[in-house]
């Protein structure tokens, strides 16, 4: 009796597994340009490409049934072969799309870097796709329909799977509006629940995938749970919205993959797969006799998966019009430039940025951060492709007014994110016990066009001193100036405008001066090659005192930040 008890499991055992059916789900997220095996602002080979991530999905794809391949945008920014494709070479098809349509990817989302790219490109790339581009939450103020494709339904071995897409609703706080003319952003949690709705009641999908281009830390920023139009809303999605099977994150580039509950208990998949094609991630979703879906998720690391043969061959026409545009000599250096320098004075690295700031724009003062840390521009020829190490974004010129009490305030803010008291933590910059910045560095701005000393030592709201303007001329609080910032700082980006001075948009709009509708990058480009060199000692407008009391702390922090990984 047993014996037949046990074959009768087994035979019930095998006749399940012979009813289970799986689909696996291939996702890239933040790509940000990594399309070849190759650098073009360093000029040296990488192994983190579409290359190596079309060599892994074809893995999957030759010894699994039933795969689907997914992007969740910013593939439009973070390289010169972005770059070059958006504003440069407008007229053959695009990378990406070229790419992506090799690579069969059945749909992307939109991400706030591919809505920095324009009008132009993001709407003729849309064009070239092979694959719809996804965001309900980005709608056309014509129409009040979303402007790109709210989802989709892929079909893979007869189940249905519905993929929705959301973008981070964050972009007006960092893009000028002249990028999304025509769109308004909604709430994800919002928005999420009412295409929900709509897709299940219109497609009867047996997996409902979201697709969201925001990351999972909804505090980000000083928001909280409830904050309207949440930078970071995917997890809240998840938690607040049922009928999501899994939840593909990005925009933070930070790996996670964990599961948590909706309102009705039931588990979701929440993961993200970093960025810069270093990563994939994947679903592998089992179906059981029922019908029922059983999601697993990981993060797959690509650091030793070899490039595709195939796709290098496929590419290696855009790859070598890539390497002649980048290898360009704009000019000459005529000292070696660290950027690290940036984080301890007044640099060269950040000058480069602050004279052209204040040429191009005629204003009084320019501020601006160090964008990437971890780079050299050694001395003698200086190619195109290096100004994507000094100027990583591609960000816009605006000139507004400010008093000379608000520069001052600006400045507290901006060094108060900088540094810390070294007699209270024994470092001169605001680290975590890791040793890692605890503030993003591409807000450390600091100004030309004054002179000033910074105090550490002093608390926040006393420690910069501001002695005379650049030509020796006063400093005068009450005094209204003309100040050069970025499109970024100038929309919201690091705070400094809002919580800083405490201005609202509507205040930060009646400050503008005139904003100029050209890259910064490609500015510099073209002033590089009219002066024909850069490198020139720097400003020193500025500095931190006491010099004598700060110098071991410095060299300290210094030693620090140039041998740790997170910077290189």
């Amino acid at each position: 009796m047993m014996k037949r008890t046990v074959s009768l499991f087994a035979l019930f055992s095998m006749a399940a597994v012979a009813m289970a059916q799986t689909i696996t789900v291939l996702y890239t997220t933040d790509v940000h340009g990594a399309i070849f095996q190759y650098d073009f602002a360093q000029n040296r080979e990488v192994k983190n490409s579409m290359s190596q991530t079309y060599q892994y999905v074809k893995s999957v794809r030759d010894t699994t049934d039933n795969v689907i391949l997914l992007d969740n945008g910013d593939y439009l920014q973070g390289t010169p072969a972005t770059y070059f494709y958006n504003y440069v070479n407008t007229v053959s098809t695009h990378i990406v799309a070229a790419a992506y349509n090799f690579m069969k990817v059945d749909a992307v989302s939109v991400g706030n870097h591919d809505i920095e790219a324009g009008h132009d490109v993001y709407d003729n790339i849309r064009k070239q796709f092979n694959m719809p581009m996804l965001s309900a939450n980005i709608v056309d103020k014509k129409t009040g329909e979303p402007y790109f494709t709210p989802y989709t339904v892929i079909d893979r071995g007869g189940k249905k799977i519905a993929v929705i897409g959301l973008t981070t609703p964050h972009i007006p706080h960092w893009l000028p509006e002249y990028l999304w003319e025509g769109m308004e952003f909604e709430d994800m949690v919002e928005c999420a629940a009412k295409w929900i709705k709509i897709v299940k009641e219109k497609e009867t999908p047996d997996v409902i995938i979201g697709m969201f281009h925001a990351g999972y830390d909804y505090t980000y920023g000083n928001q909280t749970a409830d904050t309207y139009r949440n930078e970071n809303a995917s997890v809240l999605v998840a938690e607040r919205v049922s009928g999501f099977d899994a939840i593909l994150m990005g925009h933070d580039h930070k790996l996670y993959n964990a599961k948590v509950k909706n309102p009705e208990g039931k588990d979701v998949v929440v993961i993200d797969a970093g960025t810069a094609s270093r990563n994939i991630g994947q679903l592998t979703i089992t179906f059981d006799a029922n019908g029922t879906p059983q999601v697993d998720s990981k993060v797959v690391s690509l650091t030793n998966t070899k490039a595709s043969a195939e796709f290098d061959s496929q590419f290696s026409v855009q790859q070598k019009a890539l390497v002649t545009y980048t290898q360009k000599v704009l000019g000459t250096v005529d000292v070696n430039i660290n950027s690290a320098d940036a984080l301890f004075g007044n640099s060269a690295f950040v000058d480069i940025v602050h004279e052209t700031m204040l040429k191009y724009s005629k204003a009084d003062i320019s501020l601006s951060a160090p964008l990437l840390l971890g780079v050299t521009i050694p001395k003698g020829d200086l190619k195109i492709g290096q100004m994507f190490n000094i100027y990583r974004y591609e960000n816009m010129l605006n000139v507004m007014t400010l008093t000379g009490e608000e520069i001052k305030k600006y400045l507290e803010y901006s060094y108060n994110l900088w540094v810390s008291n070294p007699s209270e933590t024994g470092h001169l910059l605001n680290v975590n016990n890791r040793g890692r910045l605890e503030k993003n560095y591409y807000n450390f701005d600091s100004a030309a066009g004054i002179i000033y000393t910074v105090n550490p030592f002093k608390p926040y709201g006393e420690r910069v001193e501001i002695s005379s303007m650049a030509n020796g001329t006063p400093f005068d609080m009450t005094k209204i100036y003309k100040v050069a910032v970025n499109s970024y700082r100038y929309n919201g980006g690091g705070g400094h405008l809002e919580q800083g001075l405490g201005l609202t948009k509507d205040q930060i709009a009646e400050r503008l001066v005139e904003s100029v509708r050209r890259d910064l990058r490609g500015i510099l480009i073209d002033d590089i090659q009219e002066s024909g060199h850069i490198g020139r000692k720097p400003l020193n407008n500025w500095k931190f005192v006491p010099e004598k009391d700060l110098r071991d702390v410095i060299s300290k922090d210094y030693d620090m930040i140039s041998n740790s990984r997170q910077y290189k």
